[in-house]
């Protein structure tokens, strides 16, 4: 699981990456800009429920041990 979720966080890295650079700053609420920023929210959530996940598992672990 840890594995997979390190292959995703760096796709989802990648992707933010690769989004940022689609962005017109000078017009950064039309056309693909707009699409890329909306792209770079998505990968950040999934950043962000990946990193639940991994905290959500060590803490079962921990309670395991625990008991």
């Amino acid at each position: 699981m840890k594995i997979l979720a390190l292959i995703l966080s760096v796709i989802a890295l990648g992707l933010i990456g690769f989004n940022a650079t689609k962005i017109d700053f000078a017009a950064p609420f039309e056309n693909d800009s707009i699409i890329a920023i909306i792209t770079i929210f998505a990968s950040l959530c999934a950043l962000v429920l990946l990193q639940i996940l991994l905290v959500s598992k060590k803490i079962e672990q921990k309670t395991k041990q625990a008991s």
